[in-house]
């Protein structure tokens, strides 16, 4: 079962087949270059259902961020897991109507803080080196630069590490 978590504008709940449009939309489309770079869509729905998917293979995954819990969402947040990796944690805004609005930050502190309630002691997050509204939403969450080699699939990428203390 997927907790449902609430914030003072934000739903952040399971995602649905009515979110599929618009992730696909990101995915595709100049956006994406943020998270890598756009992707065929055949790929994109993969991905979506492998998010899906994420919560049964781990107990833990990305929620859709809604303006409305009855509405499609309008970005994904939380953490996910790649391989034996660690989990990282993750949020993207997928229309550039919705950003500069805080929606990412109060999401992902939503999360975070579901997530050390829960006993993470940590959790990491890798963002794209010319991603500049990532990193202030990772710096506004307390995130401190681990100075490590990011993931292997985002070369040119900083780490962060969040914490309880540091997310107060």
């Amino acid at each position: 079962m997927i907790d449902t978590l609430t914030t003072a504008r934000l739903t952040l709940r399971p995602f649905a087949a009515q979110d599929l449009p618009a992730y696909k939309a990101y995915y595709t489309g100049p956006r994406a270059a943020g998270t890598g770079a756009a992707l065929p869509a055949h790929v994109v729905v993969e991905r979506f259902c492998a998010m899906i998917g994420h919560w049964a293979l781990r107990g833990f995954g990305r929620y859709a961020i809604c303006l409305d819990p009855a509405a499609p969402g309008i970005g994904h947040v939380g953490p996910m897991q790649l391989g034996d990796d660690s989990p990282e944690m993750t949020w993207t805004l997928w229309s550039a109507d919705h950003a500069g609005h805080g929606y990412a930050t109060e999401a992902a502190r939503a999360v975070l803080d579901h997530l050390f309630a829960a006993g993470w002691p940590d959790i990491l997050a890798h963002v794209e080196a010319a991603n500049a509204a990532s990193h202030a939403v990772a710096r506004r969450l307390g995130g401190q630069p681990t100075g490590a080699r990011p993931a292997p699939w985002m070369p040119t990428g900083i780490q962060y590490r969040f914490t309880p203390e540091a997310a107060r």
